[in-house]
């Protein structure tokens, strides 16, 4: 169970997150929707588990790979925007959050 503090951090990394991505990572990502999901944090703080859903799905996997390639500009354009409200800039760990292909997949299922 999450305490209140780290829910409250985890949506605010989750929209400078989005906004990072959608921003500077506009040439990785083009052609594609990027949305960042879910962030889960760790008690400490340190780490941080970030979770995106990229569209169309068959470029998902290639999008991620930038996304992780470019972790560095990531977290670094992340730690000037929250200076202020966190001591530590947590470690960023980018996952594809497949949720929206697994309902999109059973949808068709059920159409046939």
């Amino acid at each position: 169970m999450d305490s209140t503090r780290q829910q409250k951090i985890a949506r605010l990394l989750q929209r400078d997150l989005a906004e990072i991505i959608q921003r500077d990572l506009a040439d990785d990502t083009r052609g594609s929707l990027v949305t960042v999901t879910t962030v889960r944090i760790s008690p400490d703080l340190a780490y941080a588990k970030v979770y995106v859903s990229i569209f169309p799905f068959d470029r998902s996997e290639a999008t991620l790979e930038a996304i992780r390639e470019k972790g560095w500009l990531v977290r670094r354009t992340l730690g000037a925007r929250i200076r202020n409200q966190l001591k530590i800039v947590p470690e960023l760990e980018f996952f594809l959050d497949d949720s929206l292909e697994y309902v999109e997949n059973i949808d068709n299922l059920l159409k046939k």
